[in-house]
């Protein structure tokens, strides 16, 4: 046997053993727009699921198996999510943290039903991502008719009598956050003095932004992403509009403040109470920090789903993706949010937003209870 021949056979050997020792990882992924308008959340959720992976794996892994990452993009698209969903289902993977985007999470979990995968979203906040009774989906966020409550309520208090405009971005987040605002106001007796419409990408907002400065608005509430959400104030600010901009948690990034700079001060958006103060995140909080990286956002959400999967599959010594979505509903989790626990939808039985007011020097902080 020649020299080359016995390498050869050696190589085919060696990536035999490969394949094998990777057959033998669990198969798991994170999934969201790892490009395109919305990345900046992409970065949060791959941020956070690659320390949970590294964590667990140091740990021992998961039933004595390593697990082995993959990173699905769906750039926001719903119909790249169906894509990237099909993908992950045919590769195996048992569970995936994702996605972002409500219209991306939607599409995808219904491939994802097909492909018995588990899914846990750590920032899909639609209504009907866990209303169409699929055993596979679940969230570790809140939800838009939850959130829309909480920023009526703030209008409600501090907005009375005055010009109060909705707007919205057509998306399924978009528009369901917008939606789910003005119906809890209207529901207080309170009127908006305008609705509108924009299309998500749009870049120019004069139009809309006269109609603004025409209607005397003094606080417009936008359903929407932070990258129109920046563009809009700063158009108000040209025109010399000192009308305040309210949105939701899509404004929990500090790109929003690199689109706005300064006048990104006063700018309010509700989210659920900084998990990075959270006393189960100090430890995890100081370990990404020592990375350069902050946890802001959805990045500490995306740990913590990668927490709930982990603990349930040892609990029931499975990964079974039908077995362990029981088993998370049926049981409580430590987490670096706290102890989470879900209902027969998939949903967070503690729900707990709050309001947050960017300064103008890009940081934000919750507003207290009297504001």
């Amino acid at each position: 046997m020649t020299k080359f021949r016995i390498a050869g056979l050696a190589l085919v050997a060696s990536m035999a053993l490969s394949s094998a020792a990777f057959a033998q990882d669990i198969r798991v992924a994170v999934a969201g727009p790892m490009t395109g308008g919305e990345s900046a959340f992409g970065r949060q959720l791959k941020n956070g699921a690659e320390l949970a992976v590294a964590d667990l794996n140091a740990a021992g892994g998961v039933l004595g198996k390593k697990l082995a990452l993959q990173i699905g993009d769906d750039a926001c698209d719903p119909k790249q999510a169906r894509s990237v969903a099909e993908k992950l289902a045919n590769d195996k993977v048992v569970f995936v943290a994702g996605h972002f985007c409500s219209s991306s999470s939607i599409p995808a979990s219904e491939a994802y039903n097909e492909g018995n995968v588990l899914q846990i979203s750590p920032g899909s906040t639609n209504p009907l991502l866990t209303e169409r009774k699929l055993w596979n989906v679940l969230r570790v966020c809140g939800r838009d008719d939850q959130q829309g409550v909480v920023a009526a309520q703030y209008i409600l208090k501090n907005y009375a009598g005055k010009n109060v405009a909705i707007l919205n971005d057509k998306t399924t987040y978009g528009k369901g956050l917008a939606d789910e605002t003005k119906k809890a106001l209207n529901a207080a007796g309170f009127k908006e003095k305008m609705f509108e419409s924009y299309n998500k990408g749009d870049k120019d907002f004069n139009s809309i932004v006269s109609r603004l400065k025409r209607d005397n608005i003094d606080l417009v509430y936008l359903g929407g992403y932070h990258q129109e959400a920046g563009l809009i104030l700063r158009q108000m600010r040209d025109q010399g509009l000192k009308t305040v901009l309210m949105a939701g948690d899509a404004l929990n990034d500090r790109e929003f403040a690199s689109i706005t700079g300064p006048q990104a001060e006063g700018t309010l958006f509700t989210f659920g109470p900084d998990p990075r103060k959270k006393a189960t995140a100090k430890a995890l909080v100081e370990k990404f920090k020592a990375k350069g990286i902050d946890p802001e956002g959805y990045t500490l959400y995306t740990y913590a789903a990668f927490q709930v999967w982990s603990q349930a599959a040892t609990k029931i010594n499975s990964t079974d993706p039908k077995k362990v979505a029981s088993a998370i509903k049926a049981g409580e989790w430590d987490t670096v949010l706290g102890k989470l626990s879900f209902d027969a939808k998939g949903d967070i039985k503690l729900i707990d937003y709050v309001v947050y007011k960017w300064d103008d020097k890009g940081n934000y902080a919750e507003l207290g209870s009297a504001q």
